[in-house]
């Protein structure tokens, strides 16, 4: 993992534990202990879902960067997938509070985004690698 990357995910992982635990608290105070074990699951699965493709994007960013773009793709469709089927399989689940469940998948989506376009931000991390502008020994610019 190169240095960016874990910078990427640290900047986006604290606020999202930060709206984790307030969320928790909120779905604790409002739906009791189903609703502070359905967002805890939400925000969980929401961070994990992210995690997941940002280290994955990674890796294929520094080992095939020619099909990055491809790979970004089917990482994400990939997602997708496995998303869906943990919603089929917690459909009908009595142990969770459906609503707090979503309550926390999309409180945990905000902080990872906004935690990760801030990093991305504070970063600079440039994508151009700019020409030389140097005078060729005796040569004119």
């Amino acid at each position: 993992m190169q240095s960016n990357d874990a910078r990427i995910i640290r900047g986006a992982a604290i606020p999202t534990a930060v709206a984790g635990v307030l969320a928790i608290v909120i779905g604790a105070v409002t739906a009791g202990v189903d609703g502070a074990s359905g967002v805890a699951l939400g925000v969980l699965v929401a961070a994990a879902f992210f995690a997941g493709g940002l280290l994955s994007l990674g890796y294929v960013g520094r080992r095939w960067p020619d099909v990055f773009f491809g790979a970004a793709f089917v990482i994400y469709t990939t997602q997708m997938g496995f998303l869906l089927v943990l919603l089929l399989l917690l459909r009908d689940a009595d142990f969770l509070n459906g609503r707090a469940f979503a309550a926390g998948v999309l409180a945990g989506t905000a902080a990872w985004l906004g935690g990760q376009v801030r990093t991305h931000g504070k970063l600079k991390t440039p994508y151009v690698v700019p020409e030389s502008t140097s005078v060729p020994p005796g040569g004119r610019p």
